[in-house]
């Protein structure tokens, strides 16, 4: 609920009765203003900053005296975190932050940088660690929500450098991540956050497979165990946003699985993909058993929610038809979700089933006629054939909301 929300939806209120205009004024005023688009300017700044000062220092790095760059390092990362400081005690929450977080950004860099000055050699990616969680102890120092996405970030870019550079998988930063973080974002109860570290655990998931000699079909089963500990989750926005990542790879996984033609009977397949189908498959088991006891003990009606683990259906596994199955399964994906937001009267879930449903659409569409149809007519009839069916659906979204606002009235 917001307060732009509040004040759309109380004179309605006020018309049946419920309540009276003071009461919907007194609503109103328990919701922050938020200025957004306000509030980003001092984010936008802090980063064009940074920006200016790392381009700065990097042109002209080697003309600096030793002495000097240690101090410009010392300087300004103290000079970020103090100005920040006073300026979050003087109520300027927004631009304090924005500040602070250029200290996150010169202590990371002045890392980096006096690794060059003294030649210094990495054999990990301990420098990146180090900096991603320097960023997430000023997010609980501050109970920053920007300065949490930028430690996240920084993790994630900790594991990209030690997957690209090193070759091993980082359990370091991954646990720094996973722990700290996640705490965080639980204890505060935000969806944003803990979206968003659900998608960096899949991330590294994927991250984790690539790293070593092991199939990439195996990032599921972490990913998956993310999901299946959302359906112990009772909040329904914190229990999408822990399973919507992992649906979402799954549902990614399928289009890259239609789109792309592989010898299914020949050795792509069993190197690339496949896991040994025993340890797989029996782990993939019993996290859909978590699963399906979480919503049973959710609730009768949450059972229905287990159509969802049509996407990890094991079709890799099949002889043949491997590609319509997945295509299939992105299909009846797609309309769950869009029912699933219809009965739950969920608009984001409506607007997510819609895309979903578009997606699985096109690619159906262009799977089944680029070989043989005339490309020029093939964008056409593609193009045509979007546009009505987001017609439809946004009509039916707007209808079914304005029949369920009718029958409120005549209730």
């Amino acid at each position: 609920m917001s307060r732009k929300w509040v004040e759309k939806e109380g004179p309605l209120w006020v018309e049946r009765g419920i309540v009276s205009r003071e009461q919907v004024n007194q609503i109103v005023n328990l919701y922050e203003d938020k200025k957004h688009a306000v509030g980003l300017l001092p984010i936008l700044g802090s980063i064009l900053v940074g920006l200016g000062i790392l381009s700065f220092i990097a042109a002209n790095w080697q003309d600096i005296p030793e002495f000097a760059r240690l101090t410009m390092i010392i300087v300004f990362m103290a000079g970020f975190y103090a100005a920040g400081e006073r300026l979050v005690r003087r109520g300027h929450d927004k631009l304090g932050m924005a500040i602070v977080s250029l200290g996150v950004v010169s202590f990371g860099a002045g890392i980096i940088l006096i690794g060059q000055m003294f030649h210094l050699v990495a054999y990990n990616a301990f420098s990146f660690i180090l900096w991603a969680s320097a960023g997430a102890l000023t997010a609980y120092l501050y109970r920053s929500r920007y300065l949490y996405l930028i430690s996240l970030l920084l993790f994630n870019v900790a594991q990209i450098y030690s997957v690209s550079e090193f070759g091993t998988f980082s359990y370091t930063a991954f646990v720094l991540m996973t722990v700290g973080l996640g705490w965080y974002a639980w204890h505060r109860r935000n969806p944003l956050l803990i979206g968003c570290l659900a998608f960096s655990m899949t991330l590294h998931s994927m991250l984790w497979t690539t790293s070593g000699d092991m199939k990439f079909i195996w990032m599921f089963i972490p990913a998956m165990a993310l999901y299946a500990l959302g359906d112990w989750v009772k909040e329904r926005t914190e229990r999408f946003a822990l399973q919507f990542a992992p649906l979402a790879a799954a549902f990614v996984f399928g289009i890259f699985m239609v789109l792309f033609s592989f010898d299914w009977s020949g050795t792509y397949l069993h190197e690339h993909l496949l896991a040994q189908p025993a340890a797989y498959l029996s782990l993939l088991a019993v996290l859909f058993v978590l699963s399906v006891v979480g919503k049973l003990r959710r609730g009768a009606g949450s059972v229905s929610s287990a159509f969802e683990w049509i996407l990890l259906a094991p079709y890799l596994y099949l002889p043949n038809g491997i590609e319509l199955m997945y295509l299939l399964a992105m299909f009846f994906f797609s309309l769950y979700v869009l029912w699933r937001g219809y009965a739950e009267e969920w608009r984001f879930k409506i607007n997510v089933g819609t895309v979903l449903f578009i997606v699985a659409t096109l690619i159906a569409y262009g799977k089944l006629t680029w070989d043989f149809m005339d490309k020029s007519l093939f964008f056409i009839i593609g193009g045509v054939l979007l546009l009505l069916l987001s017609w439809f659906l946004n009509r039916r979204k707007k209808q079914f909301f304005h029949d369920g606002r009718e029958g409120g009235e005549r209730s």
